[in-house]
């Protein structure tokens, strides 16, 4: 412990960096927790979608859509959200809507901004269209 101490005497930089660094993990972890909005697995899309006729929203580029997307998933650009936000799926409002992008990192601001939006339901698809290919469920070109 007297090392410790020693250490972070002598290292006042690096200890405030490696301080700063896990306050913003115990954060992140707890907002994650705490948020309205859930990722979920695959598996976990596919029951949504099956029994309680779940959407998934597929926020890729629409060149990226139409080269593969999951069976029955609705296609809203980022572009086509600036311009019309989410009166496509206004009369939807109570059914779980799924985000997914490309990796699951920009799904994150388009699902916040669809619970402020008041959607009820709104997850994100974790790992996005990546996690889906890995576990190898079928995608579809039409």
């Amino acid at each position: 412990m007297d090392e410790l101490i020693t250490f972070a005497g002598n290292n006042g930089m690096l200890s405030a960096i490696w301080v700063a660094l896990v306050v913003m993990i115990i954060v992140t972890t707890i907002r994650m927790k705490m948020s309205p909005i859930k990722q979920i697995s695959p598996q976990d899309l596919t029951f949504l979608m099956n029994r309680e006729e779940g959407i998934a929203l597929d926020i890729r580029t629409d060149k990226d859509f139409k080269a593969n997307h999951i069976l029955d998933a609705v296609s809203l650009s980022n572009e086509k959200i600036t311009k019309n936000g989410f009166a496509s799926l206004e009369n939807k409002k109570d059914k779980p809507i799924i985000v997914i992008c490309s990796a699951g990192l920009s799904a994150v601001k388009v699902a916040n901004d669809l619970s402020k939006a008041g959607f009820e339901r709104v997850s994100i698809l974790k790992g996005g269209m990546n996690s889906w290919t890995s576990a190898g469920l079928p995608l579809t070109k039409k």
